[in-house]
């Protein structure tokens, strides 16, 4: 292995000197052959080892001013370290035939005093086989080398940005590899700054505009996996706008440990671009409904619901009802919690697992299920949440977003549920779409059986805006339209959203439904909005990419606006009112939202699924409006059925 080392970098140090320098080294080799050869004709000649004198110093100089020439002229020195081939072959043979003609014409037929005649015919032979076997020892001992440092040199340069152990991990795992150019190091510390690091030099950062053109650097890989996300939204600011793909490693909490591997790198996610640091959950909050206890979640295989049973899973319940009416989403979500158990090494899972198929707007099964297992803790997950497609089936989105709250909440309670928590959405609050009035809708649903008296369920609520990586996430898509060479679709550019990460949704759900004492609508601090704009345009950079405008037409990724689509906003918000309270958890507010006494809201209720029932589009949105407080519809009825051709025609029935 050191030998390869040494032969590498030989291989290095030839390929960096500039061609003036490898033709003259080549020059250098033959006067030395030429030497070397016709000291051994006279050794072979006189049959002893010859010391040299000034007449051998003619044939030595004589063999020199007739070769190099002859080299010259037939392109010996144009391709030093390329194949050394049949035709490098045939040129070289082809110049030391005219090479010993001259050489045995000066030094056989004429003849020189003090050189004997037979060297002139002697040393052209040697001369051909160690010119001859100089080239096939460049091409078998260095020529692969020296392609394969060549292809190396065409790899992405990486640097990696961080000279601790992650780094140094990060660094022998590039090495291991052959897909990557590893160049060296960047550190914040100015005392590790200029030295070598297992051979490779650690830079300043604030260089990096110098040594992405004089190095070839077309990566950075972060390795800082303790930073805070602060420090980290730090780091990629000063990125962003510099011409290189930028790539991290996780966090300490999400590296496996052992060594750190090219595996572990991933592309930056939204969490990375927010610069929010999680709070640690309270450990009793997320217990207290949980442990021990028969839970049940609904849309258990969507992106919240999954979510949330990987953390209720964790807190170690009694049995976990698994309600999905996607059978799909439900044998994965299965599949993973049994794989989770199987790791942790027990014989037998500590939490049993109860997948069930199940539609939340239909009351039979509902009520079986409640029946059966009797769960002390229901977590109602399960809604159509995508604005675009409730706004074209509103009658559907109101069915299952409000129906279905209403018949598992009620089931719940029959089977004396203790606490029952809706995730709701920031979409709720003075809503422009089906979907957000929905969901305020069965929010206010929960609020009235709250209130009813005699009720032994506490009925709560959670709203926060989008998590990250959820279905229909501006994310992974804007990723995939970056890959495929843009454009990148936006509808707005001035929309903002709220942000979080889906593990720390889940847990905030877990923790403030452990906080409520009935009719509670608990708001999530979200953080500050982030304008889905500045957000393409950072991943475009980040992306190693600049963005294709009016400034810059040269650009790689064009951001198109494509128009707000139905019932979508410009920006969300979390309260109706202005007056949130504060709760034991930083991250959690509780809301004092206006309500319906039950009365009043069965009679909507009932309103509303006589309109339903009909599919009366406009008085449904009319009820809505009338009664969801702040809704103000963004558009015309974009309901496929309200405005298909057969909906404007009379039936055969109505004209007869």
């Amino acid at each position: 292995m050191q030998n390869r080392d040494h032969r590498s970098n030989a291989a290095a140090a030839l390929l960096h000197m500039p061609r003036v320098g490898k033709r003259l080294l080549a020059v250098l080799v033959d006067i030395a052959l030429c030497a070397f050869t016709v000291w051994l004709a006279l050794c072979l000649r006189l049959e002893h080892w010859v010391q040299l004198t000034p007449a051998h110093g003619l044939a030595i100089m004589g063999s020199v001013l007739i070769a190099l020439p002859l080299f010259i002229r037939f392109g010996l020195y144009r391709a030093i370290f390329r194949y050394a081939g049949w035709n490098a072959m045939v040129s070289l043979t082809q110049a030391m035939v005219l090479y010993a003609l001259f050489y045995a014409t000066v030094f056989t037929v004429i003849g020189i005093p003090g050189v004997p005649r037979t060297v002139g015919v002697i040393q052209p032979l040697l001369l051909l086989l160690a010119v001859g076997f100089s080239r096939v020892m460049v091409r078998y001992w260095l020529g692969d080398l020296y392609r394969s440092i060549l292809q190396r040199e065409h790899l992405p340069g990486i640097l990696i940005y961080g000279a601790g152990l992650a780094g140094r991990q990060l660094a022998a795992a590039l090495s291991r590899g052959s897909e990557h150019r590893l160049i060296g190091f960047l550190d914040d510390d100015d005392q590790l700054q200029g030295n070598s690091l297992d051979g490779r030099t650690v830079y300043d950062p604030s260089e990096l505009a110098e040594l992405i053109p004089d190095l070839g650097v077309t990566d950075v890989l972060l390795a800082l996996p303790s930073i805070s996300h602060q420090r980290r939204l730090d780091i990629l600011d000063t990125l962003r706008h510099l011409p290189v793909h930028v790539r991290t490693l996780p966090g300490m909490s999400d590296l496996a440990a052992g060594r750190v591997t090219m595996s572990d790198v991933r592309e930056l996610d939204i969490e990375d671009l927010l610069g929010r640091d999680p709070v640690k959950p309270d450990s009793i909050l997320l217990n207290r409904l949980i442990h021990g206890k028969v839970v049940a979640i609904t849309g258990a295989g969507g992106s919240i619901g999954s979510e949330l049973c990987r953390q209720i899973a964790a807190c170690q319940p009694l049995t976990l009802l698994l309600v999905e009416n996607s059978e799909f989403a439900l044998y994965q979500i299965h599949r993973e919690l049994e794989a989770f158990f199987a790791a942790s090494g027990d014989e037998a899972p500590p939490v049993e697992l109860v997948p069930l198929l199940a539609s939340v707007q239909d009351e039979a099964r509902m009520t079986q299920i409640m029946q059966a297992w009797r769960p002390a803790t229901v977590y109602h997950a399960a809604a159509y949440k995508h604005v675009p497609l409730v706004e074209h089936n509103p009658v559907q989105g109101l069915r299952n977003n409000v129906w279905g709250t209403w018949v598992c909440a009620q089931a719940a309670q029959a089977a004396g549920t203790d606490h029952f928590v809706l995730i709701s959405t920031d979409k709720a609050v003075r809503p422009t779409n089906v979907m957000g009035a929905s969901k305020r809708m069965a929010e206010m649903v929960l609020q009235a059986m709250a209130a009813e008296p005699g009720s032994s369920t506490t009925f709560a609520m959670v709203r926060f805006g989008n998590v990250l990586g959820s279905s229909g996430s501006v994310v992974p898509l804007f990723r995939e339209q970056i890959q495929q060479g843009g454009p990148i679709t936006l509808t707005h550019p001035d929309i903002t959203r709220y942000f979080m990460t889906i593990p720390e949704a889940a847990q905030l759900v877990i923790q403030a439904g452990a906080m409520a004492q009935g009719g509670d609508v608990f708001v999530l601090d979200m953080g500050e909005p982030v304008r889905i704009f500045d957000l393409a345009q950072r991943m475009v950079e980040l992306s190693g990419l600049k963005v294709k405008n009016e400034q810059d037409p040269a650009g790689d990724i064009e951001i198109q606006i494509t128009g707000l689509r139905p019932g979508e906003k410009l920006y969300e918000e979390l309260l109706i009112g202005d007056n949130p309270q504060p709760t034991q958890h930083a991250r959690i507010m509780k809301a004092q939202e206006d309500m319906l006494p039950w009365s009043e809201l069965q009679t909507v209720l009932k309103s509303l699924e006589t309109a339903m029932n009909k599919n009366d589009t406009t008085a449904v949105l009319a009820l809505l409006q009338a009664c969801v407080q702040g809704y103000k519809p963004a558009c015309e009825v974009v309901d496929w059925l309200h405005s298909s051709p057969s909906s404007t025609l009379e039936t055969e029935a109505e004209r007869a």
